[in-house]
């Protein structure tokens, strides 16, 4: 059977991202330095709970891991409502709060008269500390990041001296690198992957974890080709099998490049270790000197001390049997102990900085954004060129929620359920983007790396509503922006009025008595780079 839906019945069955309401009020010293911030969120769930209690905690869970917040208290709620339903997307609760967040910074800059990329480089986490809320903080590349986008769009000689409807904003962002805390609570691996050597030289790499368009199947090949002394051509990668595979816990939560990375890892020094055995004892030399690199294991220096990578698979056939290793992967237990600590942590997490240059038509309200820089702290790029791509996916599709794309509903009927009204940008409408990797090799990441996938997403929109405040000096505290509420913002500010377009209230609502805990702000992190897979130069 084949269930076919027509467009407009998309619209109002698929689950959307969350609509949230958000009221965030933040203590700061002269300097801009945070001393405690209290955030609050309203959620629009629809008509079902979904995934929906998780995206609430996420709506308050990492503001903690960018910026130094000492005290933090966060209340939520998720409503009902008779609307679709609402789940997970790309950022799963975050770009929401990491708007507010990051526009409020700006107003925050302001009034204390401080540039607004200073402001956030003097506030940004300290490296390998815990939070208030008992997250793990491994590397931050954030400071160098917004370095980086600060140099590259020439701020300093940008921001507060372009002329009138030019405008230049900038916005800040960290997300997970695979959720700390799977779907499933018990003990198991959260991945697990097989390598498979045949006496061709041939190697399989099976994986439960399916490829969804992130290539993830490749990086899988190139890290045990790596491993092995190899080329990716050589590994055949079969996924998503339930048949053949190795149990995963899914391709989400920007989880598989380091979750399976780090399993396939683990199988491959394990076949490796294995494989230089059985090399050493044929040609009577020391396991430890021995290399694997250009498809062959033996001396670096001395070629007639070497065999080919088929002729190792043999030797070591020939002793242990078939070679079919596991590997696995767990992440370190590191939730908080509290009700909602499970839901933020992560082995590790990545930061974006972005700056967004861009003109306003003050007689039409019009945007038109001339060029983004964006910066993405990637742990280490195990392939540039696709993680560059999925950066500037990143940045597009923050450019149609920032000013084009919106579901609004009268009377129980969506006013566009069309891709005629419902736009999102195309060529014409995508600026120059400038992407830059930044590297911080982290411990807890398959050869440092961490996720590229979601993260880059968050600041790009903030930084569009900065940049348009920067440019005609309204506020539009609501997406998308749309040429009808930067005029209405614009009318308000020539009648003296706030300038200002964005929520006017809050919900009569009252949050249950909030837990007390105590903040881990500052303590040293602890576990890291505590991985399952033993060290093959020891073995």
């Amino acid at each position: 059977m084949k269930i076919t839906l027509t467009r407009e019945e998309v619209f109002y069955v698929h689950r959307g991202r969350h609509p949230v309401l958000m009221w965030v009020k933040t203590g700061v010293t002269k300097r801009g330095e945070i001393t405690g911030m209290h955030f609050k969120t309203w959620l629009d769930g629809g008509a079902y709970g979904s995934y929906g209690v998780a995206s609430t905690f996420y709506t308050g869970a990492l503001q903690t891991v960018t910026y130094k917040v000492p005290v933090y208290k966060f209340e939520g709620a998720r409503v009902f409502t008779n609307k679709p339903p609402c789940g997970p997307k790309r950022g799963h609760g975050t770009p929401q709060p990491r708007f507010a967040l990051e526009c409020h910074l700006d107003k925050i800059a302001e009034q204390l008269g401080l540039d607004p990329a200073d402001m956030r480089r003097r506030i940004l986490a300290e490296p390998f500390t815990k939070t208030a809320n008992h997250l793990t903080v491994t590397t931050i590349g954030l400071g160098e990041c917004i370095d980086r986008v600060v140099q590259a769009s020439g701020w300093r000689t940008k921001f507060g001296k372009l002329p009138r409807a030019r405008g230049i904003g900038i916005a800040c962002s960290s997300y997970l690198t695979g959720a700390g805390t799977a779907i499933y609570w018990n003990d198991m691996p959260h991945s697990g992957v097989i390598v498979k050597a045949d006496r061709s030289g041939g190697v399989a790499v099976l994986c439960g974890a399916i490829d969804i368009g992130q290539g993830s199947d490749s990086i899988l090949a190139y890290l045990v080709a790596e491993v092995l002394g190899i080329e990716p051509k050589d590994i055949r990668v079969h996924a998503a099998d339930t048949d053949l595979t190795p149990v995963d816990l899914g391709s989400y939560s920007s989880r598989v490049t380091l979750m399976c990375g780090n399993a396939a890892i683990q199988a491959a020094e394990r076949l490796r270790v294995m494989l230089v055995r059985a090399v050493a004892a044929k040609l009577s030399v020391a396991q430890e000197d021995l290399v694997a690199r250009g498809r062959r294991i033996g001396l670096p220096d001395d070629p007639d001390k070497s065999v080919t990578f088929a002729e190792a698979v043999v030797l070591a056939e020939s002793i242990h049997g078939v070679l079919a290793v596991p590997g696995s992967y767990a992440p370190p237990r590191r939730a908080g102990k509290y009700r909602g600590g499970g839901v933020g942590p992560s082995p590790c997490y990545s930061y974006s900085a972005c700056v967004v240059e861009l003109r306003v038509d003050p007689e039409t309200g019009e945007i038109r954004i001339d060029d983004v820089w964006i910066a993405h702290d990637i742990g280490r790029a195990l392939n540039p060129l696709l993680a560059e791509g999925q950066i500037e996916g990143s940045v597009y599709m923050g450019i149609g929620e920032a000013l084009m794309e919106e579901q609004v509903f009268r009377k129980g009927l969506h006013k566009i359920p069309s891709m005629l009204e419902y736009k999102s940008p195309t060529t014409l409408e995508t600026p120059e983007i400038h992407t830059i990797l930044v590297e911080t090799d982290d411990p807890e990441g398959p050869f440092g790396a961490k996720e590229a996938g979601q993260g880059p997403l968050l600041p790009v929109i903030p930084a569009i509503a900065n940049a348009v405040y920067n440019a005609v000096g309204v506020r539009i505290d609501e997406i998308p922006i749309t040429p009808d509420k930067i005029l209405k913002a614009l009318e308000r500010k020539a009648q003296g009025k706030t300038p200002r377009v964005g929520p006017e209230r809050l919900p009569l609502f009252t949050y249950p008595a909030p837990r007390i805990v105590e903040s881990a702000f500052g303590q040293p992190a602890d576990s890291i780079a505590a991985r399952p897979f033993e060290n093959p130069a020891r073995a």
